[in-house]
């Protein structure tokens, strides 16, 4: 469930959301409760320390639009309660993975033109 949850997040604040503040910001990893009524989101910040204060607050801003798209994308009978916690060191392997997408995402609406 962590895994489906963190691969949601990822693509609503990476691809979904048009806040600005959320430019930088990639979810490295997600840790759900195991009664499944907290997620503890462990996110990668870049920029400097206001960027960084902007983005948690823009995170904690969206919130609850965020539980509610995973509500209507994930089939679950809880949906957790998102906690954001900024992750200094992120892993190195997630972090690529993320960026391939990321990179893949914005290539293929121009792979699909005649």
């Amino acid at each position: 469930m962590s895994t489906a949850v963190r691969e949601e997040l990822s693509e609503i604040i990476g691809f979904e959301l048009s806040d600005p503040r959320l430019a930088t910001v990639d979810v490295t990893d997600v840790t759900v409760s195991p009664d499944s009524r907290h997620a503890m989101v462990k996110v990668s910040l870049g920029g400097g320390d206001q960027e960084q204060r902007q983005a948690m607050a823009a995170l904690e801003h969206a919130r609850n639009y965020l539980r509610h798209e995973l509500a209507s994308r994930l089939n679950l009978r809880k949906i957790p309660e998102l906690h954001f916690e900024p992750d200094h060191y992120p892993d190195a392997a997630a972090r690529v993975e993320i960026l391939l997408k990321r990179a893949k995402k914005k290539r293929a609406p121009t792979e699909n033109r005649p």
